[in-house]
């Protein structure tokens, strides 16, 4: 019998001691053994949960308990986070963890120690919430050099941008719809603003790189300036608008990551992704493009995710599934000004389309004037604009 921790009951606490002790028997035949939930560390009281002897405020109990293997981290943020999966590991303990912030700021240094300690430290929810692409961008496509990574990869940002092209509203409207659904945070900064979707893609990009991709460094844009302006210029273009992740990996070695709103055709996968559902594709060198799709984020979705990992994760109880990569510093992140791409530029100058070469006008909407660029250097296209319109980038 495998005893486990869960460290936070929240979301997707509950959802994970749900799952676990609801669907026990399904997960001791995949497991291998009956998997039991030890402790449940929280600061707070649940006077009604029908279990009061599993919660600790203590983190101790759980890391001096020597039965504990597997302990779940599913608190968010980095500290105290960081703290308590770093001592759980060098203990030899197990870390399974849906929080893609710690991963993606700390995973060098936790999957190493994981590795040096025969145990592992999986994060197959971090990323799609209850859609896997961890494991297969590990397993299943490791066959293939992984050449670009795209992805829809934040529900809230993809619910704000649906409403906008299917209802015509403006972005504050729909964000205010978001929030009171429960789509949106109180604070949707990491939301919209990219900042949720950035780490994402640098989780995504440095296992299939196998170099540390620092969110630090991914270029970074949110959909807070997209205007009922800019969804009705896409429609023109038999288009709709999606916040989107992407990664580029070079032949030489490079990586290109950003995150940006970009310009999706309807004859595109990622059109008919809508709401708060997530995609995410992959292109390797063989298979070609593969797709995944499927709720992001939730409750359940997630604890799935997680509660899948623990299952790997008992079944490898001392051995070390190889699942890294190494910090080589950022000499190999390609200049964002090199990178090329067709633009749609919105503007009040009506004139500004004849100075780029072979540019196809969208005419005028709402006192604006839309245009296509011809594909361009990023660097060379800001130059000649010189902030003289607003522009999304073309899929």
């Amino acid at each position: 019998m495998a005893k486990a921790a869960i460290l936070g009951y929240g979301v997707v606490g509950s959802g994970v001691y749900e799952i676990l002790c609801g669907n026990s028997e399904n997960i001791e035949k995949k497991a291998g053994q009956r998997i039991d939930v030890k402790y449940i560390l929280d600061l707070r009281d649940f006077p009604d949960h029908p279990h009061q002897e599993l919660f600790t405020k203590d983190f101790n109990d759980i890391l001096n308990d020597d039965e504990v293997s597997v302990v779940i981290e599913v608190m968010g943020g980095v500290n105290p986070a960081y703290d308590f999966s770093k001592a759980a590991l060098l203990k030899g303990k197990n870390v399974i963890t849906s929080n893609k912030e710690l991963v993606a700021a700390c995973g060098t240094e936790l999957m190493a120690i994981a590795k040096e300690n025969s145990v592992n430290y999986l994060f197959e929810a971090s990323v799609g919430g209850g859609i896997p692409i961890i494991r297969p961008l590990n397993q299943c496509m490791a066959a293939n050099r992984v050449e670009e990574i795209y992805g829809i990869l934040n529900g809230t940002t993809n619910y704000i941008m649906t409403k906008m092209a299917k209802e015509g509203a403006d972005f504050d409207e729909v964000l205010k719809e978001a929030q009171r659904l429960g789509y949106a945070e109180r604070n949707p900064e990491a939301d919209v603003c990219g900042h949720d979707a950035c780490r994402k893609i640098a989780i995504l990009s440095s296992l299939a790189s196998g170099k540390f991709v620092d969110y630090k460094n991914i270029p970074t844009e949110g959909i807070t300036e997209i205007t009922r302006a800019d969804v009705k210029f896409a429609s023109k273009l038999s288009s709709v608008i999606k916040l989107i992740g992407s990664a580029r990996l070079f032949d030489d070695g490079k990586v290109f990551a950003r995150v940006a709103p970009m310009i999706v055709p309807e004859s595109h996968q990622f059109a008919s992704v809508n709401g708060v559902f997530n995609a995410i594709l992959l292109h390797g060198d063989y298979v070609g493009d593969v797709m995944f799709y499927g709720r992001g984020a939730g409750k359940l979705p997630t604890a799935s995710a997680v509660v899948a990992d623990v299952i790997d994760a008992v079944k490898h109880i001392r051995t070390n599934k190889w699942q890294e990569w190494i910090d080589k510093g950022s000499e190999f992140m390609v200049d964002a000004s090199k990178v090329a791409y067709r633009y749609f530029v919105r503007t009040k100058d009506a004139s500004l389309g004849k100075e780029f070469a072979n540019a196809q006008s969208l005419g005028e909407i709402d006192g604006e004037y839309g245009f296509v660029t011809e594909e361009m250097q990023e660097g060379e296209f800001l130059q000649q604009l010189s902030q003289r319109g607003t522009f999304i980038r073309m899929l």
